[in-house]
């Protein structure tokens, strides 16, 4: 892309804007209901204005690399956040205020639909926040090899952890953002996948800090537009139920900086289940 290509911000940002004003207020403002037909919109209209954002700072973006890949984004994010669900009803960190109105079906599918916006919400935010300087330019000097020796420690340590969860979630439950990441990175350093470890071995740290941000600024968003929202999302956290913003409790913001690893070594094990070769090169923090 030429650097007059840059500087365009493509029409469905714009689009995306005015989906995201009509949807917050919707969500926020009518009575009843709303919120299992409103998620969806809403995060779909954020998930394209981020993505022309950095169209207009890099020239490329998730939509206009591959279009069908950011699709597949939301069936991958889907079967994603179902995984979350499913250790959530032994940590049971969170609960749905209004899911008693729906049948299960019925719950399952709206659920479903609005689980599928995680990860291009949370991919291209991070992408954004690798488009600025300072995160470029972060150095450290430190590698981590990716050899058996330390693939095995994150393995064992993933298995042990995500035990520890099991068996007490009260006490162990904050490591639920970090346990499936230590568990599938090393396999996908070994399947030949593309892996965060790769970044850190070749000693790029700037991805991680990008996907610290980007999780960090959909955090916000999601917990801001849920406050007034209905059905909505609460929260039980043993231990750090202090100092709310909006419902959730203040440490519990720190689970969004990992968060996106996760979500990152999910995506490249599915899509190299399903040998999506194009998938491996698609998201793209530096």
């Amino acid at each position: 892309m030429n650097k007059a290509s840059h500087k365009n911000f493509p029409f469905y940002g714009w689009l995306g804007l005015l989906i995201i004003i009509l949807f917050w207020i919707l969500n926020w403002y009518l009575d009843g209901l709303r919120t299992h037909w409103g998620f969806f919109p809403l995060w779909l209209g954020y998930s394209v204005f981020i993505d022309a954002l950095v169209f207009s700072r890099k020239g490329t973006s998730l939509i206009k690399r591959n279009w069908k890949l950011f699709i597949s984004l939301f069936l991958i994010s889907m079967l994603t956040w179902w995984l979350f669900e499913l250790i959530n009803l032994r940590t049971q960190n969170w609960f749905y205020d209004g899911k008693q109105y729906f049948t299960d079906i019925e719950y399952f599918l709206l659920s479903s639909l609005s689980f599928s916006t995680v990860m291009p919400a949370v991919f291209g935010t991070a992408e954004l926040a690798g488009t600025f300087k300072w995160i470029k330019n972060i150095s450290i000097n430190k590698k981590i090899i990716p050899d058996n020796k330390t693939l095995l420690i994150f393995f064992v340590a993933g298995i042990i952890i995500l035990s520890l969860i099991i068996i007490s979630p009260k006490i162990f439950y904050p490591f639920v953002w970090i346990s499936i990441f230590l568990l599938i990175e090393p396999l996908n350093v070994k399947l030949g996948n593309k892996s965060i470890l790769k970044y850190i071995s070749a000693g790029k740290w700037s991805p991680i800090f990008a996907f610290a941000i980007g999780g960090l600024i959909c955090g916000f968003f999601w917990e801001m537009w849920n406050y007034f929202s209905y059905p909505k999302w609460k929260y039980y956290l043993p231990g750090v139920n202090v100092i709310q913003i909006f419902e959730m409790p203040l440490p519990g913001y720190v689970g969004y900086l990992p968060f996106p690893l996760e979500l990152f070594a999910v995506y490249h094990f599915i899509s190299g289940i399903f040998k999506i070769k194009q998938a491996q090169t698609y998201i793209q923090l530096s």
